[in-house]
């Protein structure tokens, strides 16, 4: 007995790849040594060498450990490495610069010539500036370059940024229900407010990419309201800047699945990476790489096949 999808491959080919170059592609993200396109989505795998990180907190924080996660990030088909030094998971506390400085630097030195984009999470601006002349590529900003000093820090050099969303502080961002007038119209602007600081502030307009933040001040419909909308979360204007998604073993995967550890929310990490690329993210941030390569080589072929002549 042959079971029929609820819509043919062909019609959700033609839906995906219309919905995602409905603005056209992005242009080339400036990104320190490298130049990104996107001919596809690329796979920024998470390097966390934290101690209390809520999916891998602790894994990585001896030096060789998190070396040789790299360099299996690598092996598996990552596009970029993000290293996080400091939790910025709900509740999280702050880590003080000197520790974050310790946890970070010397991976970029060690990793800085393994030909990859290296991108550092911070919202520091004194971690910025150590970053950037140890090697790194990108700056990831939870703060969407809100501390003062932050622009400073990367406006003298050519890294690429990643301008994020978040209502409140981690601390006590999820303590209460988050509010919003349109969530995705909120979202945009703010992204636009603060790619447009950037740019008068003589930052060019190539090395700026976006994230919605999901998870950070969102409820669950907030956050699916987004990945429906991914596109229209990014500043108007052409070509559309790259947009950033991280939805790998959050909890509003389990908010839908009901499986509640991080580690059993590998099958939703991977559809919901698929969903983002369906819906227009040329960043896809995961710890899984290996995985999601495979899921998005395999939805980049039927979208391809789609298109025979």
């Amino acid at each position: 007995m042959s079971v029929q999808p609820v819509y043919p491959t062909s019609s959700i080919c033609r839906f995906v790849s219309t919905h995602a170059s409905s603005q056209g592609r992005p242009e080339p993200l400036q990104c320190g040594r490298f130049t990104l396109s996107f001919e596809r989505p690329l796979v920024m795998g998470i390097l966390n060498v934290t101690p209390d990180s809520f999916s891998d907190g602790g894994n990585f924080v001896a030096r060789g450990d998190a070396l040789r996660q790299a360099e299996r990030m690598l092996l598996d088909g990552a596009d970029l490495i993000d290293i996080g030094g400091e939790s910025t998971r709900p509740g999280a506390l702050p880590v003080a610069t000197d520790e974050e400085l310790a946890r970070v630097i010397p991976l970029v030195e060690q990793l800085r010539d393994a030909n990859v984009p290296l991108s550092v999470d911070t919202y520091k601006p004194e971690v910025m500036r150590a970053a950037l002349a140890a090697g790194a590529d990108m700056i990831n900003d939870i703060w969407g370059f809100r501390m003062p000093g932050a622009i400073d820090a990367v406006r003298g050099s050519d890294c690429g940024l990643c301008v994020m969303h978040m209502l409140g502080e981690p601390r006590t961002m999820q303590a209460s229900e988050p509010v919003y007038q349109d969530v995705v119209e909120d979202v945009r602007a703010f992204l636009a407010e603060r790619t447009e600081a950037l740019l008068q502030a003589g930052i060019a307009r190539s090395r700026v990419s976006v994230d919605p933040g999901f998870g950070f001040g969102k409820t669950v419909k907030h956050n699916y309201t987004l990945l429906a909308h991914l596109a229209d979360t990014a500043p108007r204007g052409e070509p559309p800047l790259p947009i950033l998604a991280g939805l790998s073993r959050k909890s509003i995967l389990s908010a839908v699945t009901g499986r509640g550890a991080p580690g059993e929310r590998l099958a939703a990490s991977i559809a919901a990476a698929v969903c983002a690329a369906a819906h227009g993210a040329s960043i896809i941030r995961v710890h899984d790489v290996a995985q999601t390569v495979d899921a998005l080589k395999i939805w980049s072929a039927t979208c391809a096949a789609a298109h025979r002549s």
